[in-house]
């Protein structure tokens, strides 16, 4: 009798042991997810956890509404509380699913969450015309660059021609003055003519 008593009291004891493990490795499931930064091709999943959960990663599925296909993207040894998605389709509904992660194993999914992404005209619509990117930044830098380019090397090709231009006219300038003189030379030759005995010509009377 004694003996079955002991028994009962081990096996009471190791149901406890075991209940209060898995009590301490059970996870809660991710708490306010949230869908922010909704655009065409990408969204943001934040969400919340308990204080005191031995979260080491997290575990996402999503989902196109409709469609069996899932996505899962899983990542430990972070303590980040979001995830970017990407890769999306415009004007498309999906599903999505947070679970936290432990060492001893994952949590039961959150609450479904469901979020449509916007249609490029609708997204550029709602744009206001005074809100700049940083991408339309960069090509506006880009741009400038290029004009900037652009400008220099056609000063330095006009500076070349000038530069040609100067030279050409002083190598005319300098040549000028020896030009001058041998049309004098040859002006002077010709206003007294010689006789062939080196007499010069004279009219009879």
């Amino acid at each position: 009798m004694a003996k079955r008593g002991f028994s009962a009291a081990v096996l009471l004891l190791g149901f406890l042991s075991v209940s209060s493990v898995h009590a301490d490795t059970l996870l809660s499931a991710p708490l306010n997810v949230t869908i922010r930064e909704i655009e065409v091709n990408s969204a943001v999943v934040t969400w919340e956890i308990l204080e005191g959960d031995p979260v080491i990663g997290f575990a996402i599925t999503q989902q196109k509404k409709d469609v069996r296909m899932l996505r899962f993207i899983q990542e430990v040894n972070t303590t980040t509380r979001s995830c970017a998605l990407w890769d999306l389709d415009e004007d498309t509904e999906y599903i999505v699913h947070v679970q936290s992660i432990s060492m001893g194993g994952s949590s039961p999914p959150s609450e479904p969450v469901l979020f449509r992404t916007p249609k490029e005209s609708e997204k550029l619509a709602s744009k206001s015309p005074d809100e700049v990117t940083m991408e339309e930044v960069g090509q506006a830098a880009q741009l400038r660059a290029g004009e900037l380019i652009i400008i220099v090397v056609v000063l330095i090709m006009w500076a070349g021609v000038i530069a040609l231009f100067c030279r050409q006219y002083d190598i005319i300038k300098d040549n000028e003055p020896n030009n001058n003189k041998d049309k004098a030379k040859n002006s002077s030759e010709c206003s007294t003519p010689e006789h062939p005995q080196g007499g010069l010509l004279r009219s009879n009377v």
